[in-house]
């Protein structure tokens, strides 16, 4: 068959699938958000084909960049269900900065990536508008990001996040610090919740207890299901390059994610050094708690499967175990004394006192 050259009796790509008018929709609608987060460095704009960031504004001397990416994974499914799109964004956010910040990094910069079958502009922007909220509270900027409607890849509805931050930290302040030494304490910093890690978990244990999202949580009737599991993952960037700065006391830091406990805790410890962890020093939320008691879930399949209340640990000197954790409640962090390091008997590991679950 032949055409036209107005192609009046062929395909567009609309036909198959792409708006491409729907794309541009979302970037007039989330200019606003990304200017929004507009730093020393980068102006808050976005449109061209790369975004530029002058590390110099920043107040860099000599800096090492450090560069992180995560996603939000099945908690996508919850978020995608109850149609609550606003927080996603904020948890793509905190996966990645927080990752950054262990290292003593600044997060300057952060890119997304969305992707879908069909575009719903709405939804996207609602997506963008946490990453920008995000954004705002790491103190890092939006600098761009992508969009990519694939039909046929993904369910009607459904869509998948990814991020990208980078971040910067001069050269003598990297963590975490190699005077790491037997009699260290730990501090842990309380989650938020849930954060974004186990939701594969946490959708089967749903699901066994026959309730919807829309009910109220079993473990707090003053708010949805949904909105219980949808918390956002805090972000300790304030706080703790607060306490880095005005401290000079940590020497290093763990970003409590998939693994929990005995998996991250470790990547930050030389050879030869365990954590003793006091579980009773935990105020664990009610979630873990319900997870636990309807999934049958085992202490040690709930500490490395979620964070049980920590979202973050810092390794420091015992003398200057006060100073650091009245620093981080200065700085809206509920912190508290979980434990201590040692010399190891083989387990990187171990726990004291009873998780209250």
């Amino acid at each position: 068959m032949t055409t036209d050259q107005s192609g009046a009796n062929g395909l567009s790509y609309r036909d198959a699938g792409v708006d491409i008018d729907a794309g541009n929709a979302l970037v007039d609608a989330i200019k606003p958000m990304v200017r929004s987060t507009a730093r020393p460095g980068a102006d808050g704009t976005i449109g061209g084909f790369g975004g530029l960031f002058d590390i110099k504004a920043a107040g860099y001397v000599d800096p090492l960049l450090v560069a992180a990416n995560d996603g939000v994974g099945t908690k996508l499914k919850v978020a995608i269900e109850a149609g609550i799109h606003d927080t996603v964004g904020i948890d793509l956010v905190a996966m990645c900065v927080n990752d950054l910040v262990v290292q003593g990094a600044e997060p300057l910069f952060f890119l997304d990536y969305f992707a879908t079958g069909k575009l719903d502009v709405g939804a996207a922007a609602s997506v963008v508008s946490g990453i920008a909220d995000g954004c705002q509270r790491a103190g890092c900027a939006l600098l761009g990001g992508e969009t990519a409607e694939m039909p046929g890849m993904y369910d009607p509805g459904d869509y998948d996040l990814a991020g990208f931050a980078v971040g910067a930290v001069e050269r003598g302040g990297l963590l975490p610090r190699p005077d790491i030494a037997p009699g260290d304490a730990i501090i842990g910093l309380a989650s938020s919740g849930i954060h974004s890690n186990g939701y594969s978990l946490v959708r089967k244990i749903v699901a066994m207890a026959g309730i919807g999202y829309s009910d109220a949580a079993p473990f707090d009737a003053a708010i949805s299901l949904a909105a219980a599991l949808l918390k956002p993952t805090r972000i300790y960037v304030p706080s703790v390059l607060a306490a880095i700065r005005e401290t000079g006391a940590i020497k290093a830091l763990a970003h409590i994610t998939g693994g929990g406990f005995p998996e991250n805790i470790p990547r930050v410890l030389p050879a030869g050094l365990s954590a003793d962890i006091d579980l009773s020093a935990i105020d664990v939320p009610p979630v873990f708690s319900w997870l636990a008691a309807t999934g049958g879930v085992a202490r040690d399949e709930m500490l490395r499967t979620f964070n049980c209340g920590v979202g973050m640990i810092a390794v420091i000197p015992p003398s200057d175990l006060k100073k650091t954790i009245e620093c981080l409640e200065r700085h809206n962090e509920t912190a508290f004394h979980l434990g201590n390091i040692s010399d190891t008997d083989g387990d990187r590991v171990r726990y004291s006192g009873s998780l209250a679950i």
